[in-house]
């Protein structure tokens, strides 16, 4: 056994997982999971900038996971960084107070190797498994980009696209400072052409139409699965594996999209990080499951995260 820490900045949340992993028999057991709203991607895509109070936030949850690491004593620490500092002209700040506060420096990682992690931390579990064809066909729709991974034991092909939840959503649907609620007409129909020429552009390297299962990762696909299910609360053991068709995603979507945000706040399972950004990613998930052809989509809750502890384990 290896106690590991794994962490994953996205554009919208940061995430931590601390866990015993054994390599001989495949089996990863969590002691500790946790996830903070921290929008380090707040306005990035319209200043090229991280800003200040973004990253103070996430320096705040650092400061909280450090202290986790160290309570578990986790041998080994790493800290994967993804869209938003990527695409920052001052990530350097970002880099030198997560070294300050973690004693890692984040790597900023490309998309393919973001694809690789996620597609290892979703399926490494599902293999055997009579019920589930391959290819694998995993979206990871994140914040700021959606990572597509076609595999089967291993990755085939992978593409990242700047398509995410809080990109759409601040790309499309922000008027005067704030989310339109509900959007015009004209606003979804302009953020799904964005959209489809992603998938198009995802297309090129990726065969979406030959996967035989949908696996879809992140925080606007386990939101879906646990608002078709109803729950009165976040579960993640009802929504991991949990297995939502095409039908209900769009009806779901339709909502959404027609929604005010008191609508949304009150649906018992949602954060209140996603409030805003969830129809966009809906949305995003929709037009995937309509471009490939999928009946269904198979929601898993280990993703990148996972893929990141099994890389130092």
């Amino acid at each position: 056994m290896t106690r590991v820490a794994a962490v994953d900045c996205g554009t919208n949340s940061i995430r931590l997982l601390v866990a015993d992993a054994d390599p001989a028999t495949g089996e990863l057991t969590d002691l500790d999971r946790r996830m903070t709203i921290v929008r380090l991607g707040q306005d990035v895509d319209r200043t090229g900038r991280l800003a200040p109070e973004a990253l103070e936030r996430t320096f705040a949850a650092c400061r909280e996971y450090a202290e986790v690491v160290k309570a578990h004593g986790a041998e080994r620490l790493r800290f994967v960084a993804t869209s938003a500092s990527r695409d920052a002209e001052n990530r350097d700040d970002f880099v030198r107070g997560v070294l300050d506060i973690l004693g890692v420096e984040p790597e900023v990682i490309s998309g393919d190797q973001e694809a690789e992690f996620s597609f290892t931390g979703a399926t490494k579990e599902l293999t055997g498994r009579a019920d589930l064809d391959k290819p694998y066909l995993v979206v990871d729709i994140g914040g700021g980009s959606t990572e597509f991974v076609v595999g089967d034991d291993h990755v085939r092909a992978a593409r990242s696209v700047d398509v995410g939840c809080v990109r759409m959503t601040e790309r499309h649907l922000v008027r005067d400072g704030a989310v339109t609620d509900p959007p015009t007409a004209e606003q979804v129909a302009a953020m799904r052409a964005d959209i489809e020429a992603a998938l198009d552009l995802a297309g090129r390297t990726v065969p979406l139409g030959e996967a035989r299962t949908l696996v879809g990762l992140a925080g606007s696909v386990t939101t879906v699965s646990a608002i078709a299910q109803e729950l009165p609360e976040y579960d993640s053991a009802a929504i991991h594996h949990s297995r939502v068709s095409r039908d209900r995603v769009r009806k779901i979507t339709d909502w959404l999209l027609a929604s005010t945000h008191a609508e949304r706040a009150a649906v018992p399972s949602m954060h209140p990080g996603r409030v805003d950004v969830i129809a966009a990613g809906s949305l995003v998930l929709l037009a995937i499951m309509e471009r490939t052809g999928a009946e269904e989509v198979v929601v898993s809750e280990h993703d990148i995260l996972d893929g990141i502890a099994w890389s130092i384990a």
